[in-house]
């Protein structure tokens, strides 16, 4: 048999394994999921003894984490998407800023917002407490939105800068040329381009804020502006014996992160790789 033949079935049995290998490492990667969903189906919120099947779903346990932690998903969603509008608002004119106007300081700007990102989390939280506590921003929509930003900015400012330094001089240049402003330039020519990065940097800030744990825990003191993550924590310690309402909560939480995910899904992967313009 020739080399070619050799190296054509090497491959032929090959791909089989592979396939088998890649829905092994999937399934055991989606299994926490698919148990989180069997133990909400469970009738009596069982945990010991919980069958691999769902055998009589019951869906008390989403009635009772819709009743009870309802609120909570819509201060979360809420949170989320006031950081994603924000962060946007912010990064994207700075990101321009940084890809297309020279400084001998772009250096230095570009080393702090790095730093930024590896401050520990716990050490803004306590700092925005004792800031919150003055203004008055404490247990506030708007205080959980400026706080959680301060994830979603740098990371946005760092995708979109590397997609805005592709984009063309020549397409600027044009729409200075007929007449249009910085202002007007940047909305109607390079924001349009960058939707891609527009894209992943507001996804990975939805996702930021939606998981967010810290900061929900150290700015929110009372009942009245809790997030999903909180509020789980909170009713985990209440009904740890029902955890068929406990997994309901999770699974609901689940949701809206994994719907915009896959919804967004060639938009990430094209933003994330910084993109390129014809």
């Amino acid at each position: 048999m020739s080399s070619a033949g050799l190296i054509g079935a090497s491959r032929g049995w090959r791909r089989p394994v592979d396939a088998a290998v890649g829905i092994l490492i999937l399934a055991v990667l989606l299994f926490p999921v698919y148990w989180m969903v069997n133990v909400s189906l469970q009738p009596g919120g069982r945990a010991v003894g919980t069958p691999w099947f769902p055998l009589n779903p019951d869906i008390g346990g989403y009635v009772q984490a819709l009743e009870e932690q309802g609120a909570n998903l819509i201060t979360s969603i809420i949170v989320s998407l006031g950081s994603v509008v924000f962060s946007l608002a912010v990064a994207a004119p700075a990101a321009y800023a940084l890809a297309k106007f020279r400084s001998r300081w772009l250096t230095g700007l570009l080393f702090a917002i790095l730093v930024s990102q590896m401050v520990p989390g716990i050490v803004v939280a306590n700092a925005l407490y004792s800031m919150y506590n003055q203004l008055g921003l404490l247990n506030s929509i708007v205080g959980l939105i400026i706080a959680d930003s301060s994830a979603g900015i740098p990371f946005g400012i760092l995708v979109m800068r590397a997609f805005m330094m592709n984009i063309p001089q020549s397409i600027v240049e044009a729409a200075r040329v007929d007449g249009a402003g910085i202002i007007r330039t940047f909305w109607s020519i390079v924001l349009p381009v960058s939707r891609n990065a527009l894209i992943t940097a507001a996804m990975f800030t939805f996702l930021f804020t939606w998981g967010d744990f810290l900061f929900a825990l150290t700015l929110t003191t009372t009942a009245d502006v809790r997030p999903v993550t909180l509020g789980l924590y909170s009713y985990l310690g209440s009904y740890v014996n029902d955890w068929s309402a406990v997994m309901a909560t999770a699974v609901l939480a689940s949701i809206p992160a994994i719907a915009m995910l896959v919804a967004a899904q060639k938009f990430i992967a094209a933003g994330a790789t910084g993109g390129a313009v014809k």
